[in-house]
């Protein structure tokens, strides 16, 4: 219980809860007052308050709140551990199983860094030859997961060992520094715990999963691309194209889809061994790897797409540019690349003889580019939505604070968002509503005020408990997936279509909101040993 006093003409008494690590604490994101009753009683001088502009420190006083019991929980804490040694048995017996369960994750985690080391100097000694540099630019996504998962699992130990002793001396500080110490190994945890999910489910199903990629395969190349092709060539929902023009595009297409089928035919077979690696890489490092390593084998799989996609796109993009260029000719404009802007001109006659030979065919056989180009665009723009929306769920993996949702779950007190007062007591009146079991507490208070003070007939004293909002579900988890959203929305949604009616090339591959790769961690094994081994001590 703590109180404030105003030696003015009133008293104004504040109860509150004792902030306490774990359990709860007080955050001034914005302070309101809640009246379950408006007192007939009532001072003025509260209601000249609110018309007044508030300049309160209200950090300093929250800060002060929060730390009133940081000295008294360090002294118990160290009275708990006087009172264990009374016990030296239990507490002998307690320890050493600790110190050997210490040991044991240590051995664990040092012979996984032993691993990672072995096969970061075998990265190192790959990348001179240039199939590495090619491999790299084929499966960049899983190669950027894959270098993010590496050098964040030998960090884990150094996150969780408690350093900083700031956070001891305020119990936001202490809640915030254990949400950031147990942050990344949450989120390997459930990542690793994803993966095997899935890499087991592949591995049980892996001919039935084989034998649903293969079908979808194949009846998208019979139904959509090679059936597509055919129609186009003929009159597409009754538009009158090219024929030439139609059927020298229609039979690039056939053919580039007929060398995929006969590649496909025989990559089929070994497509089960790509299912049971990419298994196998969720079951040690985590459901993004397997992911992200899906979006490349897309990539690879869409090759044939992408090239029509690119065939056409070029092929339209160049007849608008002409067909711009040849219509600012005829109005006498020409574009300045210095000053951005348009000019006049005077073209010769020459000049707008060759323009209307010219423009006259570009626009007659504008329409069929357009038709091809077109299709391929629906095809190549529904393979980028499937990879954006798998690189947002990679995202939204390694952005999810696990921790934070565990312990919203278990209770929201740990995630206060701004104070608010309830008036309980308005001078010798009687309570009007008092919660969380405060009222024998307010009345004792208001008693010994009523008995200490010397004041005026006019002075009043009131009582109120100070509460706190907390944060709900979403408000938790949306200033970690807010950077995400906002590069989907500005880097991605905008310059697709207009990518896609001027015609240049979407890209294939987009990385949203990954966390930077942690610096490569080069110690002695001993060392990270023992690292681990206090890491893990520390929380005897």
């Amino acid at each position: 219980m703590g109180f404030w006093c105003l030696d003015v003409t009133s008293t104004y008494i504040i109860l509150y809860k004792t902030p306490t690590s774990g359990g709860h604490h007080f955050a001034s994101s914005y302070c309101s007052s809640k009246l379950l009753k408006d007192h007939p009683r009532r001072p003025r001088w509260l209601d000249d308050l609110y018309m007044k502009h508030q300049n309160l420190k209200l950090d300093t006083v929250i800060m002060a709140v929060n730390s009133a019991a940081s000295v008294s929980m360090l002294f118990d804490r160290y009275l708990g551990e006087k009172r264990s040694l009374r016990l030296p048995v239990i507490h002998m017996f307690l320890a050493s199983v600790w110190k050997i369960l210490a040991a044991t994750i240590a051995l664990i985690a040092t012979m996984q860094y032993i691993i990672l080391q072995f096969l970061h100097k075998i990265k190192m000694f790959g990348s001179r030859f240039w199939i590495s540099g090619v491999l790299s630019k084929i499966f960049s996504c899983t190669g950027k997961n894959i270098e993010i998962r590496c050098c964040q699992f030998p960090y884990w130990p150094v996150f969780l060992k408690e350093t900083c002793f700031r956070s001891q001396s305020c119990v936001e500080y202490a809640e915030k520094a254990a949400l950031k110490r147990h942050s990344l190994w949450s989120s390997i945890a459930v990542d690793i715990l994803l993966g095997n999910l899935v890499g087991f489910a592949l591995i049980f199903h892996s001919e039935s999963v084989c034998g649903l990629i293969l079908s979808i395969a194949s009846q998208t190349t019979d139904h959509v691309l090679r059936s597509g092709s055919v129609w186009l060539m003929g009159v597409p929902a009754g538009f009158k194209l090219n024929t030439e023009l139609a059927g020298v595009l229609g039979m690039i297409s056939l053919n580039a889809i007929q060398i995929w089928s006969t590649l496909w035919f025989y990559v089929a077979y070994i497509f089960r061994y790509v299912i049971m690696v990419a298994a196998l890489s969720g079951m040690l490092f985590g459901l993004t790897i397997p992911a992200s390593f899906v979006i490349d084998i897309i990539a690879i799989v869409a090759v044939h797409v992408a090239a029509l996609h690119w065939l056409c796109s070029l092929l339209y993009s160049c007849q608008i540019q002409a067909l711009s260029s040849l219509w600012r000719l005829f109005r006498g404009r020409k574009w300045n690349p210095l000053r951005h802007r348009l000019d006049s001109y005077d073209y010769t006659v020459e000049q707008h003889i060759v323009g209307s030979l010219l423009f006259t065919p570009l626009l007659l056989l504008l329409p069929t580019t357009s038709v091809f180009y077109t299709f391929f665009s629906i095809i190549n723009t529904t393979i980028f939505s499937l990879l954006l929306m798998i690189e947002m769920t990679i995202s939204i993996i390694h952005a999810t604070p696990y921790n934070k949702i565990f312990l919203w779950l278990l209770g929201r007190k740990r995630f206060p968002s701004g104070i608010w007062l309830e008036l309980v007591c308005c001078q010798n009146d009687s309570v009007a509503s008092v919660n969380m079991g405060f009222q024998e507490q307010a009345d004792q208070t208001y008693g010994n005020m009523q008995q200490d003070k010397n004041l005026d007939g006019d002075s009043l004293t009131m009582v109120s408990f100070l509460h706190s909002n907390y944060l709900t579900f979403g408000q938790v988890l949306w200033p970690h997936f807010s950077n995400i959203f906002s590069e989907v929305r500005n880097s991605s949604i905008a310059p697709s279509t207009y990518g896609i009616l001027t015609g240049k090339r979407l890209p294939t591959k987009m990385i949203l909101g990954l966390p930077s790769p942690l610096p490569w961690m080069s110690i002695s094994y001993k060392d990270y040993w023992f690292i681990c081994y206090d890491s893990v001590l520390s929380f005897l």
